[in-house]
């Protein structure tokens, strides 16, 4: 079924594949100066460790916008207002990416790191946000009511999780890193798996009682 969010939704992943193409234009060729290739090539690993962090991120937040759109039926005025902030957010990954690429294993890791993080922060409440919206309007297929309402459980823990990244990558850089790879495996987990694993869950505690 053709829903008023379709130009949306086409829209949005256009821009989706130009902020995920443009992380590679970061991972360079490396020049005569840095060696032999094979060495040039293994000093780049902040770039490959950056860039394969940002695709990640950018894939699953292209997976969840395609889930909420799949709800969201009817469009306003303030929607695509709000459509626009998340992507704002989204294009601009590739330039903290390369921040973070260009400052890893230096003493500007943890700035670098922080303002990683913050950006994400500010996607995941533009994510919110935008969701949060769509539900108080109304604007969603009402015969989807019970997976919304999975989403809605499942985005409202994500800006307190990427502020969590945030606030370690202060601490720790690399165990802000590896939080940051659990985060994004965590919201590229289907609200349907959550719910099997909810009842399952569910189910064993009432046969243990």
């Amino acid at each position: 079924m053709q829903t008023e969010t379709t130009r949306v939704e086409a829209f949005s992943d256009g821009m989706f594949a130009i902020a995920i193409t443009l992380l590679i234009l970061e991972v360079k060729v490396p020049s005569l100066a840095q060696g032999s290739l094979a060495a040039g090539l293994l000093q780049q690993w902040p770039s490959y460790l950056a860039f394969f962090l940002s695709f990640a991120y950018i894939g699953i937040m292209w997976m969840n916008h395609h889930r909420m759109f799949t709800h969201i039926r009817r469009s306003n005025d303030t929607l695509l207002v709000l459509n626009l902030l998340l992507l704002l957010g989204v294009t601009a990954v590739p330039f903290p990416t390369a921040v973070l690429a260009s400052r890893l294993g230096t003493p500007d890791q943890r700035t670098a790191a922080v303002f990683y993080n913050a950006v994400f922060t500010v996607i995941a409440v533009f994510f919110n946000v935008l969701w949060r919206y769509a539900v108080s309007r109304q604007l969603l297929d009402k015969s989807l009511a019970h997976s919304a309402a999975m989403i809605s459980r499942q985005y409202a823990v994500g800006p307190f999780i990427y502020g969590l990244c945030l606030a370690l990558a202060w601490v720790d850089v690399r165990v802000s890193i590896g939080v940051n790879v659990a985060v994004a495996l965590f919201f590229a987990l289907p609200p349907s798996l959550m719910k099997r694993a909810n009842g399952n869950q569910h189910t064993a505690t009432s046969q243990s009682g």
